[in-house]
């Protein structure tokens, strides 16, 4: 089923594409909610006919987005997390925390724009804000420990136990209880 769509949608496409989806996310999701229209033969020429009259506004859209773009590049983002003694988050970073860092520099992104896969570990992670469907920018993310003294003193502390040599400790004997017999009568 081809539908016309309305807005951006992130994975799918952006506003005023032709794209096939399927019959069931098309009429039950997208026309609904008013993200789509189905892009029959006579909407599709309404489409070509607004392209053409709104070129020099799209044209202004796409420069305001490589303005932002622009703004953009260069920006590295650092966000400490909690993490256990293994190395795993509790929980994880996503676009959310991303979207609050960008607004605390002066950077207001809607965190809808910007896609990632969930930060479990810390390490080096590359975040995609996608402000035009030809304007997209790469942030790169490193996400750091929040609580890297008590990692630090915690695997002092396992390589201190694992350093200690190892004493045992004399057997234990044993008291044998006695088996006291069936009394008859």
């Amino acid at each position: 089923m081809e539908i016309i769509l309305k807005e951006d949608i992130i994975g799918l496409g952006f506003k005023n594409d032709i794209v096939n989806v399927k019959s069931g996310y098309g009429r039950n999701y997208l026309i609904p909610q008013g993200k789509g229209v189905i892009a029959s033969p006579m909407a599709k020429k309404i489409l070509a006919e607004n392209l053409k009259q709104q070129a020099h506004k799209l044209a202004a859209i796409k420069a305001e987005a490589e303005k932002k773009a622009e703004a953009l590049n260069g920006v590295a983002l650092e966000i400490a997390a909690k993490v256990s003694t293994t190395g795993q988050l509790y929980g994880s970073v996503g676009v959310n925390q991303i979207a609050e860092e960008l607004k605390k520099l002066g950077h207001d992104v809607d965190r809808k724009i910007i896609t990632m896969k969930d930060a479990k570990t810390i390490g080096d992670f590359v975040a995609l804000v996608h402000f035009h469907k030809e304007v997209t920018v790469e942030i790169p993310v490193k996400v750091v420990a929040e609580n890297a003294d008590e990692l630090k003193a915690a695997k002092a502390a396992e390589d201190a136990l694992k350093a200690a040599p190892v004493v045992e400790a004399a057997p234990v004997e044993e008291e044998v209880a006695e088996e006291e017999a069936p009394v008859e009568e």
